[in-house]
C-alpha cells in the first residue's frame, strides 16, 4: 500500500513570500518539523510575548538581530535538538532556521558586514551574551545589554497557562518536582548531590498537568 503524501505543504507567508515544503529534492533539511512549530507561534505568539520580558539597552540603529529573533533562534534550536550554543556556528547559515526566526532574507545576503554575508542569524557569542547578561546590567554595560525581567518571566508562564483555557478554572492541582541536571565542569552554582552521586544543578519545576508554570534553580 502506497503512503499518501502531498506534493507540497504551504505555510504562513514570510514578508510576502510563500513558505512551501516539497519532497522533490533541492534544498533539503532534516528539521522541517520546525515549520509546524512556526505555525503554532504565528497563531499564538508565545515567543513574541516572551520577548517583552526583556529590556534591550542596545543601540537600535546598530543591531541586526532583535530580542525576539535571538530568543526565537535559541528556542527553536533547543526544540529541534540543538542544545549547545556551539551548534549555532553552523545553524546561523541555515535558511530554515532563519525562516522560523522571521528573517526577511533567510539567505543572509542583506547583512551589513561583508564578513557576515550569508549568515542570516546570530553567532554563538551573541547568544551567549543574551543568556549571561546579569539582572543589574544597563545602558552603561559594555557588551551585555539585553536584561531579563525575572518577575515578568514568571508571570509569562502563568499567563500562557491561563490563556490556554477558554473557561475559568475552578480548581488546579500543582505538581512540584526537582530534577537532576548533571554538569561536568566548574559552572557557577554547581553542587555535589549525594543521592545522584555527582555534581549537578537541581532545578525545581512547578507543573499543572502538562503546563510548566515555574522553573527555579535550587
Amino acid at each position: 500500500m502506497k503512503t499518501g503524501c502531498k506534493d507540497a505543504i504551504e505555510y504562513m507567508e514570510l514578508s510576502g513570500r510563500k513558505v512551501i515544503s516539497e519532497f522533490h529534492g533541492g534544498q533539503i533539511t532534516t528539521d522541517a518539523g520546525g515549520l509546524l512549530l512556526r505555525e503554532i507561534e504565528q497563531a499564538r505568539g508565545f515567543i513574541k510575548e516572551f520577548s517583552k520580558c526583556f529590556s534591550d539597552y542596545r543601540d537600535h540603529e546598530a543591531i541586526e538581530h532583535t530580542v525576539e529573533e535571538l530568543l526565537s533562534q535559541r528556542i527553536y534550536g533547543i526544540a529541534l535538538g540543538y542544545e549547545d550554543l556551539n551548534d549555532h556556528d553552523q545553524l546561523r547559515i541555515d535558511p530554515l532556521l532563519a525562516v522560523l526566526c522571521k528573517k526577511k532574507d533567510p539567505t543572509g545576503q542583506d547583512r551589513r558586514s561583508k564578513n557576515e554575508k550569508g549568515k542570516a542569524l546570530a553567532g554563538k557569542s551573541t547568544l551567549n551574551r543574551l543568556e549571561l547578561t546579569p539582572a543589574d546590567a544597563g545602558k552603561e554595560s559594555r557588551y551585555k545589554k539585553i536584561v531579563y525581567q525575572g518577575e515578568k518571566i514568571e508571570r509569562f508562564f502563568v499567563d500562557a497557562f491561563l490563556r490556554s483555557h477558554k473557561e475559568k478554572l475552578e480548581r488546579i492541582v500543582l505538581d512540584l518536582d526537582a530534577t537532576e541536571d548533571p554538569i561536568h565542569g566548574s559552572q557557577e552554582g554547581r553542587f555535589f548531590h549525594g543521592y545522584y552521586g555527582g555534581y549537578c544543578y537541581l532545578p525545581l519545576y512547578i507543573f499543572c498537568d502538562d503546563y510548566l508554570l515555574c522553573a527555579k534553580l535550587t
